[in-house]
């Protein structure tokens, strides 16, 4: 399949498994998940056609690893970044000492003022290196990265889940747990 192939499905998928499911006609069932068979068809009416060889090699080469099948491969999620309330059923989790957060240069006088909040999604996204963080901030504009004090914050009583796909999830980083990542 072609790369601009994988991409589009890539887009469409997270566009109603994390945003507008009701669109297509879906409807996400705890932990976010819905039915492969329901899914296919329903972009199937929408002229969307996706095969399930298609929908596999997305979640499988995805290089965000946005998506995720179920053990039985029957039901398909998108592991984070919903916009609409959902119970994605993660379990806290003790963070690293360390964590990243990548966004654009628009963004910093705002971080600087009331810490790095979820605005739209679920939770505030987190890397777990900085190569993760740089790449999540060129999607917005030049790329600046925080260093967030992960360790210090859980301490203080701030739970952590992490993702399927590595992303580290919380609901706010306040601004004494920030710091502007300085190095290349």
């Amino acid at each position: 399949m072609s790369n601009s192939r994988l991409v589009k499905i890539s887009k469409f998928l997270s566009k109603y498994l994390r945003h507008q499911p009701e669109e297509i006609g879906i409807k996400l069932v705890p932990g976010g998940w819905v039915s492969v068979d329901e899914l296919l068809t329903a972009c199937a009416k929408n002229k969307f056609p996706i095969t399930r060889q298609e929908l596999q090699e997305v979640v499988a080469t995805n290089d965000k690893q946005r998506f995720s099948f179920d053990s039985t491969h029957t039901f398909i999620r998108a592991n984070q970044g919903h916009s609409i309330e959902i119970d994605l059923q993660l379990e806290p989790a003790v963070p690293p000492d360390v964590l990243y957060h990548g966004t654009g240069q628009k963004s910093v006088e705002s971080i600087m003022q009331s810490g790095i909040c979820k605005m739209s999604r679920h939770h505030v996204h987190l890397s777990p290196d900085i190569s993760t963080a740089k790449i999540v901030g060129a999607r917005h504009g030049k790329p600046v990265i925080f260093t967030v004090n992960a360790g210090v914050m859980y301490q203080s009583g701030y739970i952590f889940y992490c993702s399927d796909n590595g992303v580290w999830l919380v609901d706010h980083v306040p601004l004494e747990y920030l710091q502007l990542f300085l190095g290349k």
